[in-house]
């Protein structure tokens, strides 16, 4: 989703492709090579002879794979909004308690922003590249992802377990701190992602006045 607009990525390098490469793995390599260019240079300043090049592919042979870099950017833009819904799908569907809902959907959210950095990145900024009605079809899904977090914030507030003015303001709070995570999270560094994760889920209950029985700073 986001990142530092101040940002800059490393131009990708051309991988070594063996001959007769599954079309497949040909096609999960150009896009790859877009993002990357995508994130390092921006969407409009990209041209298909440069994703070409990035994966040693020219001219003509690139439209045997994708029809276009618009393709391309939508795919990016769509799957990443796929992607962050079945996350939080999965991160409750075994429990019913809300305070573990929303702790749960924090982690989630904070773990893909943390291993997903181009596409939190590229999806951030390129909003406005796509056109329709690709641009409607993240904008829904986006929509879908907040109301699932300002939904628990709600059904919290109605249990009496979370005390906010807001449940918008609340959800809008929560998701921000976890995108931008993608702008400075480096894997090796003072924290794991799972040990991020923790921390921001009891940050995000705090947003919402929820009590957190036993929570302290993550523990190794």
């Amino acid at each position: 989703m986001s990142a530092s607009q101040g940002e800059v990525y490393e131009r990708p390098h051309r991988p070594p492709r063996p001959e007769g490469a599954p079309a497949a793995d040909r096609r999960s390599g150009i896009r790859e090579a877009a993002l990357r260019l995508f994130a390092a240079q921006g969407y409009r300043s990209t041209t298909m002879t440069d994703i070409g090049a990035a994966v040693g592919i020219r001219g003509p042979s690139l439209y045997k794979h994708v029809a276009s870099k618009h393709e391309l950017l939508a795919e990016i833009m769509i799957g990443t909004m796929e992607q962050l819904i079945a996350d939080n799908t999965a991160a409750v569907a075994d429990t019913g308690e809300v305070r573990e809902q929303l702790r749960r959907s924090v982690e989630a959210h904070i773990r893909y922003h943390a291993r997903h950095r181009l596409e939190a990145f590229v999806g951030n900024r390129e909003i406005g590249s796509l056109e329709q009605p690709d641009q409607e079809r993240v904008l829904a899904r986006r929509s879908d992802y907040e109301r699932r977090f300002r939904e628990l914030i709600e059904r919290g507030t109605a249990e009496g377990a979370f005390h906010v003015q807001s449940a918008r303001i609340a959800s809008y709070s929560i998701l921000d701190m976890g995108i931008g995570v993608a702008s400075w999270f480096r894997e090796g560094g003072e924290f794991t992602v799972d040990q991020l994760a923790y921390q921001y889920g009891d940050i995000a209950l705090r947003i919402v006045g929820a009590r957190c029985p036993g929570a302290t700073a993550y523990e190794d």
